[in-house]
């Protein structure tokens, strides 16, 4: 009796250790970069886990006139937005459209769809590199926006048919007895109520285009249009030759915590949108 009695909670103890592990694990690197930011620039070599004196100066100098850090910062703002935007007005159509009606070749198209994620960007980097020569988009906002589309956009699709796909076909025909349209039908009965899916797939394309790095790097040259994930991999010291380690770390603290913080505000509509549909 007393074996069996203990059985659940030995294993409820390991799976406290098991969760508490992971969670060490994944905290670990975001930590160590929050302790490098708050360390003295001549300090960067001391392997403490406190930073001892505190100091700010690495802040000071990512926000320094040389580095121009805030235009790249608002780079980053610009791009993610567009890209989120352009991202839930294309896939919330082109997603109702798999789920509800029914055309040829719907799943031939769905398949191109899906297919298209699955190409690395790098193999895309050197025709789009041309292309965007020829017409004359290097060094614009569009030449990183719409590489970065053709990467959300299937991921988008995909979500939001699937939760379209689960929501009755009875809500729109029922909208449609009442004298609506099917437009009429999908934007006052369906668009509110997959509001869930749509914000879910809203945070999840701004936190990817946020973070995107090798369409920036490639397509960019000027200083005043990399975005803050480029300008932190340029950022160089005092000579202009060695790499200002505290000041990177002070940079990556900046461009991740407003992600963490939105992730921690939302998510309990993240996760409603990501098991919205799962039980009917």
């Amino acid at each position: 009796m007393t074996t069996n009695g203990n059985a659940p909670a030995g294993r409820r103890w390991l799976l406290n250790l098991g969760i508490l592990i992971i969670v060490v694990y994944c905290l670990a690197p975001f930590y160590w970069m929050l302790v490098s930011a708050f360390r003295r620039p001549n300090d960067q070599g001391e392997n403490s886990f406190f930073p001892s004196p505190m100091s700010t100066e690495n802040f000071a100098a990512v926000f320094g006139p040389s580095v121009g850090f805030w235009r790249s910062l608002l780079n980053s703002v610009v791009v993610a937005g567009v890209t989120t935007i352009a991202t839930l007005i294309v896939g919330t159509f082109a997603a109702y459209t798999l789920a509800r009606l029914n055309f040829r070749f719907k799943n031939v198209a769905a398949g191109i769809i899906i297919a298209t994620s699955m190409f690395p960007g790098i193999s895309l980097v050197v025709p789009l590199l041309k292309l965007f020569t020829e017409i004359g988009w290097i060094d614009t906002y569009q030449a990183m926006i719409v590489p970065s589309l053709s990467f959300a956009l299937p991921l988008a699709v995909w979500t939001l048919a699937t939760f379209f796909r689960q929501m009755p076909k009875e809500l729109e025909e029922a909208a449609m007895v009442d004298g609506l349209t099917r437009g009429q039908a999908f934007r006052r009965v369906i668009l509110p109520l997959a509001a869930p899916g749509m914000f879910t797939t809203a945070i999840i394309t701004f936190i990817a285009a946020w973070n995107e790095f090798i369409f920036a790097l490639s397509m960019v040259n000027e200083k005043q249009m990399k975005t803050a994930t480029v300008a932190i991999s340029q950022f160089t010291g005092v000579s202009g030759f060695d790499s200002p380690f505290g000041t990177k770390m002070a940079a990556g603290v900046i461009v991740t915590v407003p992600l963490v913080i939105v992730v921690l505000i939302f998510q309990r509509r993240i996760i409603a949108g990501l098991t919205a549909g799962g039980v009917k």
